[in-house]
């Protein structure tokens, strides 16, 4: 890819996890409602056009599966990596790991955790749309999705304030009625 071009990194936090006694946290598995809210995530993006060319996931059990359960909302999800850099990452690791994605994906998926993510939205966005930014200030909850979008040759080459906060939704699924 030669010249400038619009790029988008959308950042996910992973879905709600459980706390089941003895288990590492690296292992913990969703809770009933990231089980719900994990798909409503994968919807969400792929009604906005979010849809990445390649997703960077961390390796704990609960980010996988939050992209499992997302990505299974897609027709042909795209690829992805996981990353044992991206577990319990701060903004230094988070932009090292960004920055050596292929000049040739426009789009990026990074599934991860608080409060790195929250920290990497707010490193990056110089401005926003419809006070996104203050809404990623006051809370970045499981399955809240931030959209930034930039114009760069190269992920190398993505700045903090160099990209624009687009969108910031936490989509959740819906419980289940019986009569």
């Amino acid at each position: 890819m030669t010249g400038t071009a619009l790029r988008r990194l959308v950042v996910l936090r992973h879905a709600k996890s459980a706390w089941p006694v003895g288990v590492p946290d690296h292992d913990r598995p969703l809770a009933p409602r990231g089980l719900r809210d994990a798909p409503a995530a994968g919807r969400a993006l792929a009604a906005a056009g979010c849809l990445p060319d390649l997703a960077l996931c961390s390796t704990a059990e609960r980010a996988r599966r939050t992209w499992e359960l997302a990505a299974a909302q897609w027709g042909t999800p795209p690829p992805v990596r996981h990353d044992p850099r991206l577990y319990a990452a701060d903004v230094p690791e988070l932009l090292e790991t960004v920055r050596a994605v292929p000049d040739e994906v426009a789009t990026l998926l990074l599934v991860g955790h608080n409060p790195g993510l929250e920290h990497l939205v707010l490193e990056l966005a110089g401005d926003d749309v419809d006070d996104a930014l203050d809404a990623v200030r006051t809370k970045f909850p499981t399955s809240a999705i931030a959209v930034l979008d930039w114009s760069g040759r190269s992920w190398k080459d993505l700045a903090p304030g160099a990209a624009l906060l687009t969108a910031m939704t936490v989509p959740r699924g819906k419980k289940r009625r019986y009569a």
